[in-house]
C-alpha cells in the first residue's frame, strides 16, 4: 500500500528588516561620501594626451596659481594638511611665512625627513607665469628631486 504523499509547507520570510536595512546603509554612505574633496586652492590644469595615476597616500603636493603662489599639502589629495611654519617678529608675535622659490626647498626637505618615502608632486595653473614654475621645478633640482609627477587634465577627442 502506498503512503499518501506529505503536503508540503509554504515557507514565508519577512523581507521588510532587510530592505529597512539596506536603506539605513544606502543613506548612510550617500550622506558621508566625498566625491571630489574641495580645494584649498582652486587651479585650472593644462591639458596633455598622457594619463598616470596619481599615487594615494605619502605624497606632497606643490600647487602653484595662477597669481604666482605657493601652497604645500602633505597626504592625499583631499587631506590638504597645510604646511608652513611660523616665525616670530620683533614684538614676539608669529607670522606665517609665504612660500616662495628661495625658502621652498627647506620646507620640501623638512617633509623629507618626515616621511622618506613621500613622492612630489607639482601641480600648476595654466595661467601661471611659466618662468615661476621653471623656478620652482629648479628648486627641486637643487635639492636633487628630479623625479615628480606633474598633474594635467586628459585632453578629450
Amino acid at each position: 500500500m502506498a503512503r499518501p504523499a506529505k503536503k508540503r509547507l509554504g515557507i514565508r520570510i519577512d523581507m521588510t528588516p532587510m530592505v529597512d536595512v539596506a536603506f539605513l546603509l544606502l543613506i548612510f554612505f550617500m550622506s558621508t561620501t566625498q566625491f571630489k574633496p574641495p580645494e584649498s586652492v582652486p587651479i585650472n590644469l593644462p591639458s596633455s594626451h598622457s594619463s598616470v595615476k596619481l599615487p594615494e597616500s605619502d605624497i606632497l603636493l606643490i600647487s602653484v596659481t595662477k597669481y604666482n603662489s605657493i601652497n604645500l599639502s602633505l597626504g592625499a589629495p583631499g587631506l590638504d594638511a597645510r604646511i608652513g611654519y611660523m616665525e616670530p617678529d620683533a614684538k614676539g608675535m608669529l607670522n606665517v611665512v609665504d612660500f616662495t622659490p628661495q625658502n621652498l626647498g627647506d620646507n620640501i626637505l623638512k617633509a623629507r625627513l618626515r616621511n622618506l618615502n613621500i613622492r612630489i608632486i607639482l601641480k600648476a595653473d595654466k595661467n601661471a607665469e611659466y618662468g615661476f614654475v621653471e623656478d620652482v621645478m629648479s628648486v627641486l633640482q637643487k635639492i636633487n628631486l628630479n623625479r615628480f609627477n606633474m598633474v594635467t587634465e586628459l585632453e578629450k577627442d
